[in-house]
């Protein structure tokens, strides 16, 4: 998943919202310069990552993408899962997406002192660009995907991505449909045990 269902799984404890953000930013051996609640944050995201990425569901959105964008797939389908839960955020969200994504930018702000700088960095873009709000389209996921094909060492061909979404997006969605409240499941149960 990508940044939008790392923070909307984090539930309402803001700290939580931020180390989940935190978990590609930040190395095991640095975790423990953040307080508790972020520290759990950055495992919740790791937790998350390794759920997904082993999940069958996943794994046949990434096979159809595999032919021809190779190993940026994982990449491709956190994208076009996160736009998945922008699109249908009424069936999820307790306020609205706008509402939601200014308040995470009003959480980072307050906290920025203690970010690593490359989350400063992404931080600076997703708020200017609005990436949280802007997912629920399918020019916000081509922009996304655009310009994370221009930062990649390697030829990703990801600028053709939302092409792809847009070819087969019933199968991508009904992807998200069967993962996405299995997901929820797992973290709810991981929360009630580890948090």
């Amino acid at each position: 998943m990508n940044y939008l269902a790392h923070i909307f799984l984090s539930g309402n404890n803001d700290l939580l919202k931020l180390g989940n953000f935190l978990g590609d930013f930040v190395s095991s051996k640095d975790q423990k310069k953040f307080n508790a609640e972020i520290q759990k944050g950055i495992k919740l995201h790791h937790h998350i990552d390794h759920y997904t990425d082993t999940h069958a569901t996943v794994k046949k959105s990434k096979i159809r993408l595999r032919p021809q964008f190779g190993h940026y797939a994982p990449v491709i389908v956190d994208m076009y899962y996160d736009h998945f839960l922008a699109l249908n955020w009424s069936q999820y969200g307790l306020i609205s997406l706008e509402d939601f994504a200014c308040h995470f930018y009003t959480i980072a702000d307050k906290n920025k002192l203690i970010l690593p700088e490359k989350a400063h960095h992404v931080l600076h873009f997703m708020k200017r660009d609005n990436w949280l709000y802007e997912y629920r389209t399918l020019e916000g996921i081509d922009k996304a995907l655009t310009g994370m094909s221009r930062r990649t060492k390697f030829e990703s061909k990801m600028e053709w991505a939302a092409l792809e979404l847009k070819k087969n997006f019933i199968e991508y969605q009904e992807d998200f449909n069967c993962f996405f409240p299995e997901l929820r499941a797992e973290i709810n149960d991981y929360m009630t045990r580890k948090l």
